[in-house]
C-alpha cells in the first residue's frame, strides 16, 4: 500500500513538474524575437533527433519512447501557437497594420502641386497627429513654401482601392498650424500637425508612445530596420499602400551624433522617402490585437553625405540621418 502511494504521489510531483516547465518555456520563448526564436526551433528538433536516435538503441521502455515523442511534439505546437500570436494583426484585407499607419503626403501651393513624401500617424491619449520631416512643410534654402498638404486615407479596410484625399492648410491666420523643435544641437527636422478626428470621420491606424524604444541597450550596431514610405513617391498605385526599404543601425543608438539628435542607418533611400518612419519588429505581445506589432526609432529626414567625396570617384556613402522618435512625445504634449 505504501509502495502504491508512493508511486502515486511521485506521478503528481511529475506533473507538476511537467506544467512548471511548460510555464517556464512558454515565458523564455515569448522573450525571444522572431529570428531568435525559429534558431530556437532548429535547434530543439537537432537536439531532439539526436535523443531519439539514442533513445532507440538503448534499452528503454516503449513507454518512455512514447511520452518523448508526446513531449517533443508538444513543445513544437507550443512554438508554434506563440508563432501565431506573433503575426501582426490583419485588417480583413490581409494587410500589415504597419502599412495603413503610413500615408503618401503631397505639398501644394494653391493648385500647383510641389512635392511627394511621406509621413505616418501618431496617437496621443485622445489625439491624433501627422508626422514627417519638418523641410516637407517648409524649405527656405530650396525656397519650398507649400501652403496645404494632402495625405491618402483608407477609409475602407475592406477595400484598399478606395482611399480619399484629406486636405490640411498648413497657416491658420498667417501662423504655421505645425509643431517643430529644437535642441542644443540646433533645429530638428521633425513636425507634427495634429488632425480632428471628427473631420477624418474614421480612426486611422496609429504609432501610440507605446511603440516607442525605451531601452537603448536593446537596439545593438546593424540591428535590421525598415524604412516605409514613398521612394520617389512610388507605390502600390491601386491599393495606395507605401513599399519597405531594408536598412540597419548604421551609428550608436542612444548617442546623438555629431552633437545632434539622430542616428544614422544604413540604406538606400531616395526622394519621398522624408519623414517615413524608421522601424525595427517589437518583442511579442507589443501589438495586441489593435496595435502596431513594430518599434518606432526614428523618423528618416535624408541621405547624409560627404562634401569632399569625388562625386566621379567614389560613390555616395548610402547613410541617412533618422531623428530619434522621443521627440515626438515633446512635439505632441498639451
Amino acid at each position: 500500500m505504501n509502495n502504491l502511494q508512493e508511486a502515486t504521489e511521485r506521478i503528481c510531483e511529475l506533473k507538476g513538474n511537467v506544467v512548471a516547465l511548460d510555464a517556464l518555456c512558454t515565458a523564455l520563448l515569448q522573450q525571444l524575437a522572431p529570428p531568435a526564436r525559429e534558431r530556437f526551433r532548429k535547434t530543439f528538433e537537432g537536439w531532439a533527433e539526436i535523443a531519439r536516435t539514442a533513445m532507440l538503441h538503448a534499452e528503454i521502455s516503449e513507454h518512455s519512447i512514447a511520452a518523448f515523442e508526446m513531449d517533443t511534439a508538444r513543445i513544437g505546437a507550443l512554438i508554434d501557437t506563440l508563432e501565431h500570436r506573433q503575426r501582426p494583426a490583419r485588417e480583413g484585407s490581409g494587410v500589415e497594420p504597419l502599412l495603413l499607419a503610413v500615408p503618401r503626403v503631397l505639398t501644394f501651393q494653391g493648385t500647383r502641386a510641389l512635392t511627394s513624401a511621406s509621413g505616418f500617424f501618431f496617437a496621443r491619449d485622445e489625439r491624433l497627429f501627422l508626422a514627417t520631416s519638418r523641410h516637407v512643410l517648409i524649405d527656405e534654402p530650396s525656397e519650398h513654401f507649400p501652403d496645404r498638404i494632402e495625405i491618402e486615407l483608407h477609409n475602407d479596410d475592406s477595400d484598399l482601392s478606395r482611399a480619399g484625399a484629406y486636405s490640411v492648410l498648413l497657416y491658420e491666420n498667417s501662423r504655421a498650424v505645425w509643431r517643430q523643435a529644437s535642441d542644443t544641437g540646433g533645429e530638428i527636422d521633425v513636425a507634427v500637425i495634429e488632425l480632428d478626428r471628427e473631420k477624418l470621420g474614421f480612426t486611422p491606424r496609429a504609432f501610440t508612445p507605446a511603440n516607442l524604444q525605451h531601452t537603448l541597450g536593446e537596439v545593438d550596431i546593424g540591428t535590421p530596420l525598415l524604412v516605409v514610405g514613398f521612394p520617389l513617391g512610388f507605390h502600390d498605385s491601386r491599393y495606395h499602400l507605401p513599399v519597405a526599404r531594408q536598412a540597419s543601425v548604421a551609428s550608436s543608438f542612444g548617442t546623438r551624433f555629431q552633437g545632434q539628435g539622430l542616428f544614422l542607418t544604413d540604406a538606400r533611400t531616395h526622394r519621398g522617402t522624408s519623414g517615413a518612419p524608421v522601424v525595427m519588429r517589437a518583442p511579442s505581445g507589443l501589438g495586441g490585437d489593435d496595435g502596431i506589432p513594430w518599434k518606432l526609432l526614428g523618423i528618416h529626414s535624408a541621405r547624409m553625405d560627404m562634401g569632399g567625396r569625388d562625386r566621379v570617384a567614389d560613390e555616395s556613402l548610402g547613410l541617412n540621418c533618422a531623428w530619434y522618435a522621443d521627440v515626438l512625445m515633446t512635439l505632441t504634449a498639451n
